[in-house]
């Protein structure tokens, strides 16, 4: 079973404005992450600042409210903000079968990412704006990595905006 865990309770600072509610291609950054995330798992959980009161301390307690309900599964980590990222991709992730599968982009493995039941522990341990790239560094030597140059594309600023638009 794969549950996939978008983290969504960004506050989205140097945009100024909720980057989930972003639209693009007609739907919404995260209408978008959820619909791609619905085609590939067995089940979602959106981790937004409703599901996460600790969203002010960075990323990492959003991944730990996503793996605390994600039970005993694979758990696929997305961000709402990769707007590139495809079915496709995802299934890529999903099919091979290996402790971690990480996305490759601008030099590095990083999200999105599938992790095997025994990396939640260590997923639960990150703090502050440590994310799951952390995890997917220490564990190098179990670690698949499909390379995906479009995950590259995220929504931080207004520039990172006009440059998706334009």
């Amino acid at each position: 079973m794969v549950v996939a865990v978008i983290l969504a309770a960004g506050f989205s600072t140097r945009l100024g404005t909720p980057k989930q509610e972003i639209v693009f291609e007609g739907e919404t950054l995260l209408q978008r992450a959820e619909r791609l995330a619905r085609a590939v798992a067995d089940d979602v959980i959106v981790v937004t600042p409703q599901l996460n009161p600790d969203a002010a301390e960075g990323i990492a307690s959003s991944i730990r409210a996503g793996v605390r309900l994600a039970g005993n599964s694979r758990i696929l980590i997305m961000l709402c903000d990769q707007p590139l990222i495809t079915i496709e991709h995802l299934r890529e992730l999903i099919a091979i079968d290996a402790p971690i599968v990480a996305t490759g982009y601008a030099g590095i493995a990083g999200v999105p990412a599938v992790f095997a039941p025994q990396f939640a522990s260590e997923l639960l341990a990150l703090r502050g704006d440590r994310g799951a790239r952390v995890v997917i560094e220490a564990h190098r030597d179990v670690t698949r990595v499909v390379i995906f140059e479009d995950a590259a594309v995220d929504i931080d600023t207004a520039d990172d905006l006009e440059k998706l638009k334009g």
